[in-house]
């Protein structure tokens, strides 16, 4: 659970052992015994690694919440995304409106509200901006992956990249509690630097999924949830009449 890793989770744009299940030995328990508490066989570290381990091997997740941009702000998240590179959802920067993203097979589609359009014209004249308001507001803008337009959201768009530094490492994580993530049973681990900390939510049935990151920490913030795990992407294209086709724009 290093800074590195984290990174990856929150975006600059947030991983152990195969033999144990997520809660432990199974079987019944002996007559008197007590039963064991999620992950009473692993430390701190190994259940972090075991949870970076899972969550890489998924083949889809949603991701929501609120994470540091790497500037200062903050991104509002609300994504699901799998690893053939297929992705919908939206994202917002710093309260500053919102952009609603398709991505499907060589092509990605973006949404812009007005008051993102107008944050990201800053510097741009009154009538400039007002007409790109006037074009672009609420209309689909489509544009071919590798495009620089869209490359940036397409890589983040594949989740084996946005997962590639999520695995095992030397973190000294201790052992925290057991705890829900919206219904569902989860272990916490906890790790610091300084004086930011790193909160893991691990599920504790079936597979060992991170459910839940909170970074608490005066400078980068982030809670962000998992979930959705191994379910289809559903990224359909939007209709044609509504969408403005950017490459045919730029030449």
């Amino acid at each position: 659970m290093r800074r590195s890793t984290l990174a990856t989770l929150c975006l600059t744009a947030v991983t152990a052992t195969l033999s144990l299940t997520a809660c432990g030995p199974g079987g019944a328990a002996g007559s008197g015994d007590k039963p064991k508490a999620p992950f009473a066989d692993l430390s701190g570290p190994q259940i972090a690694n075991k949870a970076m381990k899972a969550t890489r091997g998924a083949t889809s997740l949603t991701i929501k919440g609120n994470a540091a941009d790497g500037d200062g702000g903050q991104i509002a998240l609300d994504v699901a995304l799998d690893k053939k590179g297929e992705c919908t959802g939206s994202m917002g920067m710093n309260g500053q409106g919102k952009v609603d993203l398709i991505k499907t097979g060589p092509t990605v589609y973006l949404k812009s509200d007005e008051a993102f359009l107008r944050a990201q014209s800053k510097g741009e004249s009154k009538a400039d901006t007002d007409a790109v308001v006037k074009m672009l507001a609420g209309r689909w803008m489509k544009s071919k992956a590798d495009s620089p337009d869209a490359k940036d959201m397409a890589d983040f768009c594949d989740l084996d990249s946005m997962l590639a530094d999520f695995k095992s490492n030397d973190t000294l994580a201790r052992k925290g509690r057991a705890t829900t993530v919206d219904g569902t049973p989860a272990f916490t681990v906890t790790e610091t630097d300084g004086k930011d900390e790193f909160t893991l939510y691990v599920a504790t049935e079936g597979k060992p999924y991170v459910l839940k990151l909170v970074t608490k920490s005066a400078k980068e913030p982030a809670s962000l949830t998992f979930s959705d795990y191994d379910k289809p992407v559903e990224a359909a294209p939007p209709a044609d009449k509504d969408i403005v086709d950017l490459d045919k724009l730029d030449g």
